[in-house]
């Protein structure tokens, strides 16, 4: 199994993805394309000490900025290394790739490069947040920022196998994130959407509200990209303020300073569940392939940790499942559509 790694995607790179790509080739044994500008990454690597045989270095002239369009790779920067990575997969010298890069460039390049799994019309980035119960996944969290009654439907799909598989959770409960609980709140998309959700035969338990991403309550989470970004981040920014304001807490006192001493395994445990770096990069649902895309600020042990899922994306095959999914939910979409016809046509 390869990965193939943008080493020039992200705010610290290309050095943070090189150390982070060697910390996952030595130490987890992953073979990687390191894919960039050939002699930088050279230069990068014999930095980090002796040659990783499991790195192979492929060369890309060309590098797509944070803050250029997203159809960038595909019409002016065809060369450029988010673009290489999707064909290393799409040729299948790599069965997954991952970047910290532009995301919106990530999500074009997955699309058609690689290609959206049949009957997945949005790709849907997912994250699992930390609750009582070991993590809610919550899917889309910023690939699609307007988004259909019926793409949300599929991502509750992806999020139902997802949690399967990578949570364990046999029978994920699947809600709707809204502003109320009952059917009728929410609006004009949240209410369609609640139709929609009836459909997919999974466990609909209805309407969730943003406290339950944290309780438990429910396995899987669905929202469009604009809300589930914006839970993103925000989560993020909490768990810095909580850290920060323990800490300082903390050292106001010999008495506090010691208790810190004594608790200070159960805080790093509680730090290590709500850092994105530990966690690592978000998989893109719906691709015919590993697409993950990591925090912008990713530091080395958020590279590798990146790598690590698009390990374990690729060992639990979760783009076939869901693609099966799919097309088993179409048929009976297909099955019931006819069956409705037969009985509008009077009998003769």
């Amino acid at each position: 199994m390869r990965i193939a790694v943008d080493a020039m995607g992200g705010d610290f790179a290309p050095s943070a993805v090189v150390a982070g790509a060697y910390q996952a080739a030595k130490e987890d044994g992953t073979a990687i394309l390191l894919v960039g500008d050939g002699p930088t990454l050279e230069k990068l690597l014999a930095k980090q000490g002796e040659r990783q045989p499991k790195i192979e270095i492929v060369h890309a002239e060309e590098v797509v900025g944070m803050e250029e369009p997203p159809i960038t790779p595909l019409r002016k920067k065809k060369r450029s290394s988010i673009r290489i990575c999707g064909e290393l997969v799409k040729e299948g010298r790599a069965q997954a790739m991952v970047t910290a890069g532009n995301t919106g460039a990530a999500l074009i390049v997955a699309k058609t490069v690689i290609g959206s799994i049949k009957g997945v019309d949005r790709p849907a980035l997912a994250t699992v947040f930390p609750s009582p119960r070991g993590g809610t996944v919550v899917l889309d969290v910023g690939a699609n920022i307007n988004s259909k009654p019926e793409h949300l439907r599929q991502f509750a799909v992806m999020g139902h196998f997802y949690a399967q598989e990578i949570l364990g959770t046999t029978a994920p409960r699947v809600g709707l994130m809204s502003v109320g609980q009952e059917e009728s709140k929410g609006s004009d998309l949240t209410k369609a959407v609640f139709r929609e959700m009836k459909a997919t035969g999974f466990n609909f338990v209805g309407n969730v509200e943003g406290r339950d991403v944290f309780r438990g309550s429910v396995d899987v989470i669905v929202c469009d990209g604009f809300v589930g970004n914006v839970l993103l981040k925000s989560a993020e920014s909490l768990a810095g303020l909580m850290s920060g304001m323990m800490k300082e807490e903390l050292a106001k006192s010999w008495r506090s300073r010691l208790g810190y001493t004594l608790a200070r395994p159960a805080l790093e445990s509680f730090r290590r569940r709500v850092d994105y770096r530990e966690y690592g990069a978000a998989p893109l649902l719906g691709v015919e392939a590993g697409c993950l895309i990591g925090h912008g600020r990713s530091n080395p042990r958020a590279i590798r940790n990146s790598i690590r899922r698009a390990v374990e994306f690729c060992e639990a095959d979760l783009h076939t499942k869901i693609r099966d999914r799919v097309v088993e939910l179409h048929s009976q979409e297909a099955r019931l559509l006819e069956t409705r016809q037969e009985d509008r046509v009077p009998a003769s």
